[in-house]
């Protein structure tokens, strides 16, 4: 069964470009299935889906002289005389593929719709011998709209800059929503029922992350640092980096650390978001703060609060709408996200206190609009947005 993307009718879109549609992401975020359901709206016959989990298909493409791939597609039925369109599935798989790719688009009429789940692997590879000629799409793990359609429960979206909650909506959704605060949004995870095996897939992603995707990208001699890096980090979110205080407390050096920081958020297992600044200067700070791309990482991570846990939730519910920055003063007050002149502040528990302190930061900086997100509904107190409704 497939579920609708936030993204698909983009991507539905770009297929008529002639540009090559790149989607990336991390593992297991429903590439695959994407494709194929791009592959099944493309109404033409002269089209092609290759896994190159399958040893054949990597031999093929990994044919020193490119021509002998294009007269093996031909003896499969396809016409090079017209429009062709390659669906490729993980090209991270095939070393020099993306000359390989270069060759094709340039001497043919063919449509690429390709899959890759590293970042870091497009980016450098991609940049040097396809500029101009792509266009990357990144899908991320479900948001909570996508969440409640896999889960089989209706919900209107909310524009931004969101709406207040309804009270009957908020007593429906809120099983829900604590569901994606503890579990996250991998597709495989939210249709899932038993906790046991959402515990499972999600250890399985990140085992493979690390011990697959990062091995293939990077000589890491120590993975005993890295996992100790990762549970460290689990447990800052929403904090400040500060490389000097983690190497002490790690016992790795602070060029390993950076280098380690780097490569997990080129390959979308960690954000950073920078601080938001009119007077640098003076009274901000600029280290960055650390947010995971999925609450589920966290859970099988660490043993975070489950402040944490909805910050970094809404984290990956905003930043859908454009790039956070946060505010910070000498002083420790600080707003947690800015996005788009809007200032958001998350407590799990909002009160009017957190409300005036709120607009007395966001005025400092002539924000004039700003809002509360809170996670659960408190009586006789109404000036805030539930984290449900941001999707």
């Amino acid at each position: 069964m497939y579920f609708p993307r936030r993204i698909q009718n983009e991507l539905l879109s770009h297929l008529n470009e002639r540009q090559i549609t790149v989607i990336t992401g991390m593992r297991r975020t429903g590439k695959t299935t994407l494709l194929k359901w791009l592959f099944d709206r493309v109404n033409t016959q002269n089209k092609i889906f290759v896994d190159f989990e399958r040893m054949d298909n990597r031999a093929l493409f990994s044919e020193a002289n490119y021509d002998n791939i294009i007269k093996a597609l031909i003896l499969q039925g396809l016409n090079t005389n017209q429009k062709l369109f390659l669906f490729l599935d993980e090209i991270q798989l095939v070393k020099n593929l993306p000359s390989v790719i270069k060759y094709l688009y340039d001497k043919y009429e063919i449509k690429f719709v390709v899959t890759g789940s590293s970042s870091y692997y497009l980016k450098n590879m991609f940049t040097e011998s396809l500029a101009g000629r792509k266009k990357i799409f990144n899908l991320t793990t479900l948001d909570f709209l996508e969440f409640l359609t896999f889960k089989g429960v209706h919900a209107e979206s909310q524009p931004f800059p969101f709406s207040s909650f309804f009270s009957n909506e908020f007593d429906r959704l809120k099983f829900y929503y604590n569901e994606y605060i503890e579990y996250g949004g991998f597709p495989e995870v939210a249709l899932q029922e038993s906790a046991e095996k959402k515990i499972d897939i999600l250890n399985d992603i990140v085992n493979s992350y690390i011990y697959v995707d990062l091995q293939t990208l990077a000589d890491i001699r120590n993975i005993d640092n890295l996992n100790r890096l990762l549970k460290l980090l689990a447990k800052r979110i929403g904090s400040k980096l500060i490389i000097n205080k983690i190497a002490s407390l790690t016992k790795i050096t602070r060029i390993t650390i950076n280098n380690y920081i780097k490569l997990l958020e080129n390959t979308f297992f960690i954000s950073r978001v920078s601080v938001y600044s009119k007077n640098p200067e003076r009274d901000i700070t600029k280290a960055k703060k650390l947010y995971f791309c999925d609450n589920g990482i966290i859970t099988v991570l660490g043993n975070a609060s489950s402040g944490y846990k909805f910050e970094n939730a809404i984290f990956n519910q905003l930043s859908k709408f454009g790039t956070l920055q946060y505010y910070s003063q000498k002083n420790g007050k600080e707003i947690d996200f800015i996005l788009n002149g809007v200032a958001f502040e998350v407590k799990e528990s909002p009160d009017m206190f957190d409300l005036k302190k709120l607009s007395r930061l966001a005025n400092k900086i002539e924000i004039k609009e700003y809002k509360l997100i809170g996670r659960y509904r408190v009586e006789n107190f109404s000036d805030y947005i539930w984290g449900g409704t941001i999707r």
